[in-house]
């Protein structure tokens, strides 16, 4: 499919795509961005339509699946904060922010000693993952299929996870 057709196909869904975008942000501004960024998605993996398949399902799955991964990549980055009963605000006073480290510096040296106790079949695609490299970036420097690497990180996750309650971490 030459990419004049996939847009001519964008162009026939359009409406419905922001209507739902809409729906689901329940903000202008962030439908605009969901739209947008599903629109550089869809042309991003336009050799993963099939012909003859549903261009709309398609689409509108991309953008639904868009949408929960950002609302969970903002869930995790959100500050919350507990009530107290002494709260108040200096508006003369420049807000300062000290954390204490040392907690989780523990924490941290521990799982990296939890991760040196896996196999190496294990802890070398985590590590890499943890790293931030993508599953098959992972596959093609490891030179093994995808789907093991994904199986591996899976494994390592719960070993790292049985061995964090183990040490009473979690």
């Amino acid at each position: 499919m030459s990419t004049t057709e996939f847009y001519r196909f964008i162009d026939d869904v359009q409406s419905p795509l922001e209507s739902f975008a809409l729906s689901l942000t329940k903000d202008l501004e962030d439908s605009r961005d969901l739209f947008q960024e599903t629109v550089f998605k869809a042309l991003k993996n336009k050799d993963k339509f099939r012909l003859g398949t549903n261009f709309k399902a398609w689409i509108m799955t991309l953008m639904r699946n868009t949408f929960i991964n950002e609302y969970r990549r903002k869930k995790r980055s959100s500050i919350t904060t507990a009530p107290t009963d002494s709260f108040y605000f200096n508006a003369n006073t420049p807000a300062t922010i000290v954390k204490n480290q040392g907690v989780s510096n523990m924490a941290v040296d521990e799982l990296m000693g939890m991760l040196d106790s896996i196999d190496d079949k294990l802890r070398e695609p985590f590590w890499m993952y943890y790293l931030g490299m993508s599953y098959q970036e992972i596959a093609d420097a490891l030179e093994a299929p995808l789907g093991t690497i994904k199986s591996r990180i899976f494994f390592a996750r719960k070993e790292l996870q049985g061995k964090a309650l183990a040490a009473g971490l979690r």
